[in-house]
């Protein structure tokens, strides 16, 4: 993802910089026409221009480093040095196109950039102090100096949000449609073990009590399966909106996990959980966390995996490990992100997001631990709200 970034934005930080210098390029054409000017002076700036502009628009920044392109700025500053003492540095003159290169700067480049380049101002400084210009002009550039710096600051800051932005919009978004692509997967699965039932009710009216009693759990089971996903979605804006509500009550830990295990399908779990062990929680949304972390070490991970708790002074923890590969070091940082950690391509898989929420919501927290091998996820709660 960096990689991509930094060469889509050097190739447009250089088309920008090309376009910049064509026009410093044709005003300075232009003013040759002009009576009384230097010529020969405003032909050689030309000239630099037009090359620069070359070489920003044809030069393969895409196999260069992403920070690159700062060459041009200094390509930049000394085309400008020249000009300033070439024409003294007027208003109409270089001012103009030093606003616009730091400008540049701070739109393509982030802002310790600007404050690196700051010193080499003095391009527009020393020339004019060369040059012997009155006092007044060179105190003004003396001014003007870090006002541009500032600018190109300012500039880098609102592009830096602007940028971050833009990136939670996209992952908003990626989400919603991998949300939208996956749901009916989700829910298909279990209606269609609802449907099967149904229709083995209606058809077999002669079936054994045992065998009826059987279909109508297993038939149950699913269709509480979908209330606990649109729950979980539910849960997403209420965790977000801060109106998530808890109904507290102990809970026999052993008896949640082995639920939790018969709720994910194909689960090969080893549960190492006292019988007699409580938690005081919300059951429904303990039952959530545990099928989220369960099913979260099946896509990810490999099996056995183990469930275990236990409890050390008034902290509950609740381990689920696998023995797969692992989370690589890359991706630990956002494991818990809010559109990403852990989500399945195959599942709406909440992510840890949601069970690290629900966890602090019961006043504990979800972590994440390396297992060599494996991952380990840890759900500590406390033993009393």
């Amino acid at each position: 993802m960096w990689r991509r970034i930094g060469v889509d934005g050097s190739v447009g930080a250089a088309r920008a910089a090309a376009g910049l210098f064509l026009l410093a390029g044709v005003l300075a054409v232009l003013g040759v026409a002009q009576p009384h000017s230097r010529g020969r002076d405003l032909l050689v700036v030309a000239v630099a221009d037009f090359c620069i502009a070359a070489a920003a628009w044809w030069t393969p920044w895409q196999r260069l480093h992403p920070r690159a392109t700062v060459a041009l700025a200094l390509a930049g500053l000394l085309v400008l040095a020249f000009s300033t003492w070439a024409f003294g540095g007027t208003a109409a003159g270089t001012g103009p196109f030093f606003v616009l290169l730091f400008a540049w700067v701070g739109l393509h480049h982030p802002a310790w950039i600007a404050y690196a380049l700051s010193p080499l101002t003095a391009a527009y400084i020393a020339p004019l102090v060369a040059t012997r210009q009155p006092p007044e002009i060179v105190g003004s550039a003396v001014v003007f100096v870090p006002v541009v710096t500032a600018v190109a600051v300012l500039i880098a800051g609102w592009v830096r949000q602007w940028r971050r932005a833009q990136d939670e919009v996209a992952a908003a978004e990626r989400w919603r449609a991998s949300l939208m692509l996956t749901l009916a997967h989700d829910v298909r699965s279990p209606l269609t073990a609802v449907q099967g039932a149904l229709e083995l009710l209606d058809e077999d009216a002669d079936l054994p009590p045992e065998r009826r009693a059987r279909l109508t759990a297993a038939a149950l089971r699913q269709v509480a399966r979908i209330a606990r996903l649109a729950s979980g979605l539910l849960d997403v804006g209420r965790v977000e909106d801060g109106r998530l509500k808890l109904d507290l009550r102990p809970v026999p830990v052993r008896a949640a996990v082995a639920d939790a295990v018969l709720l994910t399908p194909q689960a090969d779990a080893v549960v190492d959980v006292e019988p007699g062990l409580t938690v005081v929680a919300d059951p429904d949304r303990l039952e959530q966390m545990l099928v989220n972390l369960i099913g979260n070490a099946m896509r990810h991970g490999a099996a056995p995996i183990c469930v275990s708790a236990s409890a050390s002074g008034g902290t509950t923890t609740i381990a689920v490990r696998d023995h797969g590969p692992g989370v690589p070091r890359d991706a630990v940082s956002a494991l818990f992100s809010r559109y990403g950690g852990g989500a399945a391509p195959h599942s709406v898989g909440l992510g840890l997001w949601i069970v690290r929420e629900l966890a602090r919501a019961h006043g504990g927290d979800l972590t994440y631990e390396p297992a060599h091998p494996g991952a380990c996820f840890v759900i500590t709660l406390p033993v009393r709200p």
